[in-house]
């Protein structure tokens, strides 16, 4: 792996990990404040979970390319 991969990995998983890290708070937060709608809240912080990790695994290909 190249020093622009190591970079590519650097800032792939720390962008997405803090993203995981604001997504799974608000979501607590929202549950909180409303447990009615616990069920919606859940299947909307999955969905953008995984789309926050799908970037993280982006990075991680394009740093292998390189």
């Amino acid at each position: 792996m190249t020093f622009t991969g190591g970079i590519i990995m650097a800032v792939g998983g720390i962008v997405p990990a803090w993203g995981i890290g604001l997504i799974g708070s608000k979501a607590v937060e929202a549950i909180g404040r409303n447990p009615e709608g616990s069920g919606k809240i859940m299947v909307a912080m999955l969905i953008a979970l995984a789309f926050a990790e799908s970037i993280a695994i982006y990075s991680f290909i394009l740093a292998l390319s390189k």
